[in-house]
């Protein structure tokens, strides 16, 4: 829409003027038409300084999603190049799926502002109030090997770290395989779905979720969750715009996008660094069965090996990997 493009363009000269002139010749649109969506987005909260002579000058933002803020970061990137901002959606990962089903390119990124039915790993349910989280999913068409694909999860909690720290200088640590710890608890959770060929198990897609917590109180989260899961404006003490960190997140999936699979040293050791269940004891879950081991390293393949109690050493590739309980972390 209108919007976003006038968006875009103000977002892709900060602290910079456009002229209303040179915005409708770009867009192929009125003069008054440009004025109007200028006026929509002050009516939204957009704080859009004018000047005679030199144009419009986005001087402030609201804490809200919107594909032209964030599409303005992603010029020339695969991930990003087309972006979907939404206001409530069951799931982001659904969504894409469906769009996805439709043809959708690769790099397709989807975002809402709220999850009716966000889930992590298991079909455990991810909770997602409006407003106060990142909610993405991302479309990848990856051409190598299955066993390539299964790293995916590891590379992105990766990738995650680092769009974090880029946007509010927050480090991370990662719990095997696939959520982010900060200040001992959980911060972010990642879920990634394959969509196979059914006669040759080749893949034809893959969907990368990413949920973090930006803004929930420990209210938001309540009794059960408050002492296990945090938001970054609670470890921090301030607010993060969700925008910004959209833009370092799909930014960061783009760089690990290209990296893959043949930058997996760099990936390797920075999960290996930042993996909070090595050299800590652990229980493995395995339905009602709950094993007590001692997370030796992170292999590889980014596999989990542990020590069970009478010296065998077994190498854990899929499963529930819990410490809650025992070290803090969840």
């Amino acid at each position: 829409m209108l919007q976003d493009d006038i968006l875009a363009l103000l977002r892709s000269d900060p602290g910079g003027y456009r002229s209303g002139e040179a915005m409708s010749r770009t867009l192929g649109v009125s003069r008054a038409a440009v004025w109007k969506a200028v006026e929509a987005l002050r009516s939204a909260g957009y704080e859009i300084v004018s000047a005679p002579n030199r144009g419009y000058c986005l001087s402030a933002a609201p804490d809200d999603l919107r594909a032209g803020e964030i599409a303005a970061a992603l010029s020339g990137r695969v991930i990003g190049r087309e972006v979907v901002c939404l206001d409530t959606v069951d799931s982001t990962n659904s969504e894409v799926k469906r769009r996805s089903a439709g043809g959708a390119p690769e790099g397709l990124a989807v975002l809402a502002d709220e999850q009716t039915g966000g889930r992590g790993r298991r079909g455990n349910a991810f909770q997602s109030l409006r407003g106060k989280g990142l909610y993405c999913s991302v479309l990848l068409r990856p051409a190598c090997p299955p066993e390539d694909l299964g790293q995916l999860t590891a590379w992105t909690a990766v990738a995650v770290c680092r769009a974090i720290r880029d946007c509010c200088g927050a480090e991370c640590g990662i719990k095997w395989t696939n959520d982010l710890i900060l200040g001992g608890r959980k911060v972010c959770g990642i879920l990634t779905e394959l969509e196979l060929e059914a006669e040759s198990a080749a893949a034809l897609s893959v969907v990368i979720g990413v949920g973090i917590n930006v803004g929930q109180t420990a209210g938001d989260f309540g009794p059960e969750l408050s002492p296990i899961a945090t938001s970054l404006s609670q470890a921090l003490g301030r607010s993060v715009r969700r925008a910004e960190l959209a833009a370092c997140l799909l930014r960061a999936l783009d760089e690990m996008y290209a990296a893959f699979p043949g930058g997996k040293a760099e990936y390797l050791a920075e999960y290996r660094r930042r993996c909070v269940t090595t050299g800590r004891e652990v229980a493995l879950l395995r339905g009602e069965e709950r094993v007590t081991a001692f997370a030796q390293e992170v292999d590889d393949q980014f596999s989990l090996v542990c020590r069970l109690p009478g010296g065998r050493v077994e190498t854990v590739t899929a499963g529930e990997v819990s410490v809650r309980g025992l070290l803090g972390y969840v």
